[in-house]
């Protein structure tokens, strides 16, 4: 995404405190997208997850039934 930003000409100012990702988000200027990628990225938001809906109340409620044990244990069998 910031790579999509600044070759539009768009200021970002990313924010992380995670020095792997800080440096992550300076490796953007030794290469450039295609036309292709940025027009597949600029394709307008369908506010669908790809995932999950958000808003669907059985989701949420599954996901205030998650604890963090649950996550971590889900992790460790991957």
């Amino acid at each position: 995404m910031l790579r999509w930003l600044t070759q539009r000409g768009v200021v970002a100012i990313p924010k992380s405190v995670c020095k792997e990702r800080i440096e992550e988000n300076f490796n953007i200027f030794d290469f450039r997208l295609t036309d292709d990628d940025m027009q597949l990225i600029q394709t307008p938001d369908q506010k669908v997850s790809a995932f999950f809906d958000h808003r669907d109340p059985a989701i949420i409620r599954w996901l205030a039934g998650r604890k963090k044990h649950d996550t971590l244990k889900h992790k460790l069998t991957q």
